[in-house]
């Protein structure tokens, strides 16, 4: 997008080495890196931090799938009663405080969704990548405000020890959205709810100032020459989603102040039996969870865009209309969160929140037409960023279009609770965002650590991933549509080979990504040094050196075409033989 000075030496010439440089000894890089405003090291911290809450979170999802391996055992009690328990994690973790397997169950399935929700998919995207490209890509040194950025990170940080404390005390069986009056009255040790809702409440204040940061970063700091339709389409998804964290986030702040509060002190809020409405909660919750989920989805789509034009070697097609709607999206999100509570309100509201429901499925539609049109005639690069392109086209296609019937009201009456709702939900957020996360990685990694990675095994880890998701998940539309309810331990035997069918889908996932720990891993010991542009992209990030130096750019860089112009310009640090210019002719 620019010409500047790619040379090692600095604008006073002097060398400025890569951002991954410090000082010697051990300590004294932790030291450094813990006090660091540098947005690329806040920006590997988050990488490392949200990848290990998503191991978390993965293993709390294996041990619910390995329970619904068995629907059904009676458990002898030492008394000689016989009770109907979850047996498999029973056996596990063992009951000689007094839980069943049933609540063991209960736990299991709510660590799960609070960490992958709360600690790993809302941060994902925008604090690891975002934090690490925004200002390259915008030209920028850093972030508007770099020690706010310190500061945010040190709060997720805090946020999720409080939430680690909640699951050594023996964790949660609430469910992850908390709801009244069950998250009131349940477990004898309150101190655990309490401790996992206050986890969620101090992460709201990380997402808030990241998104803030975002926000100032993208007006002020963009470089000269640049203007709102210059920006990457990974920019815009970003600055819709920190709108959306802005303006939604203090709601759900509030909202588990309040059931804070409620729990320690009994206040009435939303306990009906002392005169509060659980109802005025899941409106609370979910004014804020549904935009969030496009907090999750949105930073996606950027990455998507992105992918898509540097491996098609292709103008984006439609670029207004995608940044757009990456806005509409945002605006929209305000509006549907009512389509969650259908079976709590009255049928005109229902009818209202439904119709509001497909108005959003418009500007999603766009940006998936548009990615299509942009595959049409493009010069495809079949690799491992590439291959995740396309899985998410997939499966977020199919994520999406499972929705409609839980939009409707007619159908979702009958499918609402089921285990359709959990497939559609794991289609959007994993075959969506998580897809589109690991595929930015792959395709941002030699830029961020200046090694290659090996090409055939990233290839090898997107196809098991690929699989195991859809034979874990594909499955469980089924399911729903037969009736099984979401959130049961025990079933009927009729569902057991579907489950056993989806537990087995689990444990080829827990392969795939097994597979890219350890093609990163060699990467980072023993991978080839990377070029500055390994893939021939045209924005800002792949000007500088691999990896970046400390204040990305030895020269302010200066905007002299779009970010993908690539009918027009031999993308820099490229050997024009390798990327020659398509025929006018």
């Amino acid at each position: 997008m620019s010409t500047i000075d790619a040379t090692h030496t600095g604008p006073h010439g002097h060398h400025e080495g890569s951002y991954l440089d410090g000082p010697a000894g051990f300590w004294s890089r932790i030291a450094q890196w813990a006090v660091t405003v540098d947005h690329k090291k806040i920006g590997v911290m988050y990488l490392f931090a949200v990848l290990f809450m998503f191991f978390l979170g993965g293993v709390a999802a294996l041990a619910v799938r390995l329970e619904l391996l068995d629907p059904v055992r009676d458990v002898v009690q030492p008394d000689g009663t016989s009770v109907t328990t979850g047996y498999i994690l029973q056996s596990i973790f063992g009951a000689t405080d007094g839980v069943s397997g049933n609540e063991i169950y209960n736990r299991a399935f709510t660590l799960h969704g609070a960490i992958m929700v709360f600690m790993f998919i809302v941060p994902s995207i925008p604090a690891s990548l975002g934090n690490f490209f925004l200002p390259i890509m915008l030209g920028a040194k850093d972030v508007a405000f770099p020690r706010l950025n310190l500061l945010s990170w040190y709060i997720y940080v805090f946020g999720s020890i409080f939430g680690v404390l909640s699951i050594l005390m023996g964790g949660v069986d609430t469910g992850w959205t908390f709801y009244t009056p069950y998250s009131l009255t349940t477990d004898a040790d309150h101190w655990r709810v309490v401790l996992m809702v206050l986890a969620a409440f101090i992460l709201g204040f990380s997402s808030i100032l990241t998104g803030m940061n975002f926000i100032v970063t993208v007006h002020k700091l963009r470089a000269p020459g640049m203007g709102w339709f210059d920006m990457p389409l990974f920019i815009w998804a970003i600055y819709a989603t920190s709108i959306i964290q802005v303006l939604a986030t203090p709601v759900i702040g509030i909202t588990l102040l309040l059931l804070i509060f409620e729990r320690i002190f009994r206040i009435g809020i939303f306990d009906p039996a002392m005169g509060g409405d659980p109802v005025l909660y899941q409106h609370f919750f979910w004014f804020y969870s549904h935009p969030v989920v496009y907090v999750m989805i949105l930073p996606a789509m950027g990455i998507i865009s992105e992918l898509l034009a540097v491996h098609c070697r292709k103008h984006i097609f439609g670029y207004r209309a995608i940044a757009f709607s990456s806005l509409g999206i945002a605006a929209v999100s305000f509006l549907v969160w009512g389509h969650h509570m259908f079976t709590a309100m009255g049928e005109l509201a229902a009818m209202l929140f439904s119709a509001l429901t497909f108005l959003v499925a418009i500007p999603t539609a766009i940006k998936v037409f548009n990615w299509i049109a942009t595959l049409y005639k493009g010069s495809i690069a079949l690799n491992t960023p590439m291959l995740y392109t396309l899985a998410f086209l997939f499966l977020f296609s199919i994520g999406g279009l499972t929705g409609l019937p839980l939009g409707a009201l007619a159908t979702d009456l009958h499918l609402h609770d089921s285990y359709f709702v959990v497939a559609h939900f794991h289609y959007v957020m994993m075959g969506g965002t998580v897809i589109a996360f690991v595929g930015g990685i792959h395709h941002w990694w030699p830029k961020m650590f200046g090694r290659m990675y090996n090409e055939k095994v990233g290839m090898l880890g997107c196809v098991i991933v690929f699989i195991g998701f859809n034979v874990t998940f594909f499955t469980q539309f089924i399911l729903g549509t037969q009736g099984m309810p979401r959130r049961y331990a025990n079933y009927v035997d009729e569902f057991q080979l579907l489950h056993q069918i989806s537990t087995v889908g689990s444990w080829l996932l827990l392969v795939g990504f097994l597979v890219h720990l350890f093609n990163f891993i060699h990467s980072l010991l023993a991978g080839p040094k990377a070029p500055p542009n390994p893939w021939g992209g045209l924005t800002l990030e792949w000007e500088t050196e691999s990896p970046p130096i400390e204040h990305n750019f030895h020269h302010e860089p200066i905007v002299k075409h779009g970010p993908y112009d690539f009918d027009t310009v031999v993308p820099p640090h490229c050997d024009p033989k390798d990327f020659p210019l398509p025929d006018k002719a």
